[in-house]
């Protein structure tokens, strides 16, 4: 058996889809005052002033501190069934199929929320690395469970799941500067959908 561990937005997906969610999850108008609030830090993310990691923390916040966990829970399953679909790369199923069919270990490890990717990845028969939402009295603090998995945290979080050593090849796949670590797990690294030498 060997290991493949995949990227979701961008690698599965046609595009990120952490902002897709928001706007999926988040009312409207709660939408509309969080965008007046961190209007100026959106402006510094534009122009590199911002790091996506401090964004998407700002956007869980906004959008989500209070909301209880069942409520998210279903605005999750909802998305997936409902949206996600619409976005799969076929290239990157085939390929995910094509490792189930070996007998290789599958999982995800991703930057997105737990709240949705939970619900694809049972629904598809793989495992899950992600950023998760911290939950406090059956609400969403609007917080991160440790940190966002990204970048250096990919690859820290798959060797506190599985012992890597054991697996004669590992696959890796990723299409950004946040996956990079995340592919030198790897035998086999494939970046954009082409193999690194």
């Amino acid at each position: 058996m060997n290991l493949a561990l995949f990227d979701f937005d961008g690698t599965i997906t046609h595009t990120e889809m952490f902002r897709p969610f928001i706007e999926f999850a988040v009312p409207r108008r709660r939408r509309l005052v969080s965008t007046a609030v961190l209007g100026p830090m959106v402006l510094g993310y534009k122009f590199g002033l911002v790091s996506s990691n401090l964004m998407r923390y700002c956007a869980v916040r906004a959008g989500f501190t209070g909301v209880p966990a069942a409520q998210a829970d279903e605005l999750g399953r909802r998305f997936a069934h409902e949206v996600l679909p619409g976005v799969l790369r076929e290239n990157a199923l085939e390929r995910i199929r094509w490792h189930k069919a070996q007998g290789d270990r599958v999982v995800v490890v991703s930057g997105g929320l737990d709240i949705y990717l939970r619900h694809w990845c049972r629904q598809h028969g793989l495992e899950l690395i992600c950023s998760e939402l911290e939950i406090r009295d059956g609400r969403l603090t609007g917080g991160y469970r440790g940190d966002q998995c990204v970048s250096a945290e990919k690859p820290r979080r798959v060797k506190a799941t599985l012992d890597v050593a054991a697996y004669p090849v590992v696959y890796a796949y990723g299409d950004t500067k946040e996956d990079l670590d995340l592919l030198q797990l790897a035998h086999h690294r494939y970046y954009q959908w082409q193999e690194l030498a």
